[in-house]
């Protein structure tokens, strides 16, 4: 019988890479399109996590505007469009993350990603960033579907459903994510979650009570030990 790894399940956005430049970006190229002003990059940084449809509504909000539905799906595909095509102008890696896969797969560790991004353009952003390869699964907001509609964070099914499809298994898994719903996420799947205090959210990480928070990438080899011996 095939031995099952250990596996870490990371965010995309705001945990793994610096995103928040070219989402925010896009998010300004699709407002002034609408005759809407533009969010300044701090104020996006609070936005994103929750994918392109919210971060989109959020932009119109900050305008003191609503939008419909239909009206968000003709822009949510124009997003969609710009930013694959500007995936990478000035996204990238956090400091350590290259240097902490190599140390936990040495280690016999696996991999996956659960975002609320959609798949394809998760993908297209990790190949851009030379790292898609680390990955047995790359999950996306569009992944996974019950009776049609999309299965996405805080929802623990994506968690459980982007575990298997990595070959892993709930008992020898461990969330990393920045954000409320990455922990909401996984308290929801019974699984231990250590946050990142970088990323993107409009409160500390540490109010949403993660098992542990980190600062840095080098600080997660501890935080994994950690959580492993209390599981023991």
């Amino acid at each position: 019988m095939q031995q099952v790894l250990p596996l870490l399940v990371f965010d995309l956005d705001g945990t793994l890479a610096e995103t928040a430049g070219d989402l925010c970006a896009t998010l300004n190229v699709i407002l002034h399109r609408e005759g809407l002003p533009p969010v300044a990059l701090a104020d996006a940084r609070k936005m994103v996590g929750a994918g392109a449809r919210a971060l989109i509504r959020s932009g119109f909000q900050a305008a003191g505007q609503t939008i419909d539905e239909a009206r968000l799906e003709r822009l949510f595909g124009d997003y969609l469009t710009y930013y694959e095509a500007h995936i990478a102008d000035e996204s990238h890696l956090f400091d350590g993350v290259v240097a902490a896969l190599d140390r936990f797969e040495a280690a016999g560790f696996a991999f996956a990603v659960c975002t609320n991004k959609v798949e394809q353009p998760s993908i297209r952003l990790l190949t851009a960033l030379g790292v898609h390869n680390r990955f047995r699964a790359i999950c996306g907001q569009d992944t996974f579907k019950d009776k049609g509609a999309n299965i996405a964070k805080p929802d623990p099914r994506f968690l459980f459903n982007t575990i298997a499809q990595a070959g892993g298994i709930p008992r020898r898994s461990i969330m990393v994510g920045d954000s409320r719903t990455d922990i909401d996420t996984a308290k929801a799947a019974g699984l231990p979650v250590i946050a990142v205090d970088f990323g993107y959210t409009d409160q500390h990480v540490s109010t949403f009570a993660p098992d542990i928070v980190i600062g840095h990438f080098d600080e997660l080899w501890d935080a994994v030990a950690q959580i492993e011996r209390n599981r023991a």
